[in-house]
């Protein structure tokens, strides 16, 4: 059973191999697969108890180091389970007001995906507020027109490069920009949406670029995008809501520092996990798709829908804003040390994207204006 050791010292591998702080996507990839590397390191873990051989001093080495690899790996993905504390209150019954309530989708499509009616079925089906569409083009643009008359606010970015989107709203929309952050060729959706108690709320769509072989070659850019986000949100004194296909887990540095800087909570802790990625492997799934929001909002509804040709599933979320909700929910605590990891991650970002000869003349560009009603 020598395979069951070679197993054990891969799971020590790769869960330390995530600790070192390098941005390159090798190093960054061991984020991903913690659930795989758990699952694998406790059926090592086991097989090592009961192997039927005489104990020897690399034998004990391993199983120090498999029970330490375990811990880390727990601490990371136990918060996304029942036992964990609700980051988010869920809103009873007795306190329901859908004039305070919005419904999101958010379905990254797979631009060469010609399922369309299985998405439009989505839609219609759960009629939710607001729909933000990932990686469209003009075809899924015209596919999607069907939507429109119940939909007359709308932003749309159909690009050809895996990062066109597509936002479509029955709420009003207002002061609406598709901002290119860090590169010109990753748009972002910024607006904000008046709910039907004329209240509004920020809102921020993203979908940076994930650190892949065939990608970036790093999270640099990924991470200061996220970032820069965040550091405008904790100067908000509003209701803010984060959505999209943010290339990166839950768990990850990144996402847990955003989550920190800008104050912003996430309804999976203490729940589940929402993996919607990969829709056709189940065994090697995470969450990429999500959805973080300001501490006065609390959980309706939240649950992934069914495969519709994607290589992600569709995420449908309700929340319901209140001075309540506010009063019980608490973000998590930002530290000195975070912010200057924060600045730190946003010039690198900034330095990298100058380097890259993107056009950059400020942390944030405003190139495009829109979301008008369309009668």
């Amino acid at each position: 059973m020598v395979w069951v050791e070679i197993i054990a010292v891969i799971v020590i591998w790769l869960t330390f191999w995530s600790l070192i702080p390098r941005d390159e996507w090798w190093f960054r990839g061991a984020d991903f697969p913690r659930l795989q590397i758990l699952v694998l390191g406790i059926v090592a873990f086991v097989l090592l108890l009961v192997w039927d051989q005489p104990w020897d001093l690399w034998r004990e080495l391993t199983l120090i180091g498999l029970i330490a690899a375990l811990a880390y790996q727990l601490k990371m993905v136990l918060p996304y389970t029942f036992i964990w504390k609700k980051q988010v209150k869920h809103v009873r019954k007795s306190q329901f007001n859908p004039d305070q309530q919005i419904s999101l989708m958010v379905s990254n499509v797979l631009t060469p995906n010609q399922k369309y009616h299985l998405l439009i079925q989505e839609i219609q089906k759960y009629q939710p507020d607001l729909v933000l569409t990932l990686e469209t083009d003009q075809r899924w643009q015209n596919e999607l027109s069907v939507i429109e008359q119940d939909y007359p606010y709308r932003v749309p970015v159909p690009l050809d490069n895996l990062y066109g989107m597509h936002l479509y709203s029955r709420l009003e929309l207002k002061d609406t920009e598709v901002k290119f952050i860090l590169s010109d060729e990753i748009p972002s959706i910024h607006t904000t949406v008046i709910l039907r108690s004329g209240q509004p709320v920020q809102l921020y769509c993203l979908h940076p670029k994930p650190p892949s072989p065939t990608e970036a070659k790093d999270s640099t850019l990924r991470d200061a995008e996220l970032l820069i986000v965040g550091d405008q949100i904790k100067d908000l004194d509003e209701s803010c809501i984060v959505m999209g296909d943010l290339n990166d887990v839950a768990w990850s540095r990144t996402t847990r520092l955003f989550q920190r800087i800008s104050g912003l909570l996430d309804p999976r802790v203490g729940r589940r996990y929402v993996n919607t990625f990969h829709a056709d492997y189940p065994l090697l799934r995470w969450s990429l798709d999500h959805v973080f929001h300001s501490t006065d909002f609390a959980l309706v509804k939240m649950e992934r829908l069914p495969h519709m040709g994607s290589d992600h599933f569709p995420v449908h979320v309700v929340l319901q804003t209140g001075r309540v909700f506010e009063q019980v929910q608490q973000p998590l605590e930002q530290t000195d040390a975070d912010e200057q990891e924060a600045q730190e991650a946003i010039q690198e970002g900034i330095e990298k994207a100058e380097r890259e000869e993107k056009r950059l003349t400020d942390p944030i560009i405003q190139d495009y204006q829109g979301a008008t009603k369309i009668s």
